[in-house]
């Protein structure tokens, strides 16, 4: 659903991203973890067409990103760290003008689902400038979710949300990977990668460091709690890309 063939991206002779290749099948959900500058937001926003790429391609539901963005961008959702909102639009507004973005017609009845699944229906009404953080978030995801897309992005899905809002977000991820969903998330929560992905990588100064199955990455530090081991491998993959290059 998602492949990624040696995708490089450059700002003026800086390399944000090098190289880069991996691919997420339906129903798996990729944990993109790494420092702050690692590239996790750049291949994100690539994938979706923000931004291209330099080098490499990037297939999205078997559509070239850069060579066919329309038909790519059909199968995407995607929730930024900061979602940008209409703040002069109400919640069921920002629904509407998605579906017709989309194209999608008889949207109420998904629409009035997603309302309910994310405790947003007694808002459906109120100006998203009058929301708090969290629920702007739920705004966001719920909007992405609407067209039902086959390829999934989440960079920092969390913020602002409170335990309940967490859970329910949680929940959410995992019923589209059941559905058939190929989902990256991007955090620096490690938490998030334990409960929820099937698959991890972690990223350094722009390289994959390690992919593979959570369970896979853990089991090669040789602990057996799986959440301390995958915060020794996160610290021993980064560091040792970081003394490298000094």
């Amino acid at each position: 659903m998602i492949t990624v063939t040696n995708f490089s991206k450059q700002y003026k002779g800086f390399t944000a991203v090098k190289d880069l290749s991996f691919s997420v099948e339906p129903g798996q959900i990729l944990g993109l973890v790494g420092p702050n500058g690692a590239g996790k937001t750049t291949t994100l926003r690539a994938l979706c067409g923000i931004i291209p790429p330099t080098a490499g391609q990037l297939l999205v539901a078997g559509h070239d990103i850069v060579e066919e963005p329309i038909e790519a961008k059909q199968n995407i959702g995607y929730i930024p760290d900061d979602p940008r909102l209409f703040d002069t639009m109400t919640v069921w507004e920002h629904l509407a003008f998605t579906a017709a973005a989309y194209k999608l017609s008889d949207f109420e009845q998904t629409a009035e689902a997603l309302l309910e699944s994310f405790e947003l229906t007694h808002k459906r009404d109120t100006l998203v400038h009058n929301l708090s953080r969290g629920m702007r978030q739920k705004v966001a995801i719920a909007c992405a979710f609407l067209h039902d897309p086959k390829v999934i992005l989440f960079d920092e899905p969390l913020t602002g949300l409170d335990p309940q809002g967490i859970r329910g977000i949680q929940q959410a991820i995992r019923e589209r990977a059941q559905a058939g969903a190929a989902i990256i998330i991007s955090s620096h929560l490690l938490s998030l990668f334990e409960n929820l992905c099937t698959h991890i990588m972690v990223l350094s100064l722009g390289e994959c460091r390690r992919i593979g199955t959570m369970s896979d990455v853990v089991s090669e530090v040789g602990q057996t709690d799986s959440s301390s081991a995958l915060e020794e491998a996160y610290f021993s993959l980064t560091q040792q890309k970081e003394k490298g290059e000094a």
